[in-house]
């Protein structure tokens, strides 16, 4: 009888012991690709605080000694004017992500909630653009633009948003559809019109998604370089990432002063993420719910 009374408790044990093992094996997977993941950035930061003399020596200096944090203030203002940069790219990236969130908006609304013909059709030509390589579009767009005068100019970096972007519109369309359609009958029977349910009722409801969209927004406009440098040609209106570039010296390359300034270069990035990380998980767990 006291081996009958004592397998329930061997099988407690079992059951115990795997569960341990899982997750010591998750945890261990995980801070070993957190370590993988972190240490390139470990690198940037520590060769941001070098000096010049201590980034290619063998065995390498992981931590500098002394740090030189005038690295930061002489790579912004040595060479070139970072300043400058930073705000033609502010006011690049705060256009394109005010004009995907309204252009983007308006065209998934119309696909989730209004009744059209061939309203599959079209958004089925909209993901179709999705599998057009950017490289194919790119010397007709180009020459379009130069047509009409806005090479060396911040028009082709910022008109284009205002006509939408192909996987925002899927995003906030699949977000819209998760929501109950009876919001907008009882909103209609309460007078609302069209307009007034996007405004009164979708917008509201859809922070999560609207998040999404912004910060994916904001990060491939902070970080694009191919457009502004086939487009901008004057040294004063380039951006971050043009400037970042021009490091890149023909035989010498102070690559102290560059992670330096790159490092500044991705601090909004890092901070805009943390600030809305929880909209944008959020909109990225409820996106596609439903089809």
């Amino acid at each position: 009888m006291s081996q009958v009374a004592a397998l329930p408790r061997v099988a407690a044990s079992g059951r115990t012991r795997r569960r341990v093992g899982y997750y010591l094996t998750t945890y261990a997977l995980l801070v070993s690709g957190a370590v993988v993941f972190t240490l390139p950035f470990f690198w940037m930061v520590s060769m941001a605080l070098k000096p010049s003399d201590q980034i290619f020596v063998f065995p390498p200096v992981w931590l500098p000694d002394p740090p030189r944090w005038e690295n930061f203030s002489d790579g912004w203002t040595k060479y070139f004017p970072f300043t400058q940069f930073l705000f033609n790219t502010v006011i690049i990236t705060g256009n394109n992500v005010l004009a995907n969130l309204v252009s983007c908006t308006l065209v998934a609304y119309g696909f989730a909630r209004l009744r059209t013909p061939e309203k599959g059709v079209l958004f089925t030509l909209v993901l179709a653009t999705m599998m057009v390589p950017e490289q194919v579009t790119m010397i007709p767009i180009y020459w379009l633009f130069s047509k009409v005068g806005w090479v060396n100019t911040f028009m082709p970096l910022m008109v284009p948003s205002w006509f939408g972007y192909p996987f925002f519109i899927f995003l906030l369309r699949q977000f819209f559809l998760t929501l109950p359609r009876d919001l907008d009958d009882a909103a209609r029977i309460d007078g609302c019109s069209t307009w007034g349910i996007l405004y009164r009722i979708l917008l509201p409801l859809s922070k999560p998604a609207l998040a999404a969209v912004a910060i994916f927004a904001f990060i491939r406009n902070w970080n694009s370089f191919l457009y502004p440098l086939i487009y901008l040609n004057d040294m004063e209106k380039y951006t971050l990432q043009l400037g970042l570039n021009m490091y890149r010296g023909q035989y010498y390359t102070e690559f102290h002063l560059m992670m330096a300034v790159a490092l500044l270069v991705l601090v909004p990035v890092i901070v805009v993420f943390f600030v809305a990380q929880k909209y944008f998980i959020q909109g990225i767990a409820l996106t596609g719910l439903k089809g």
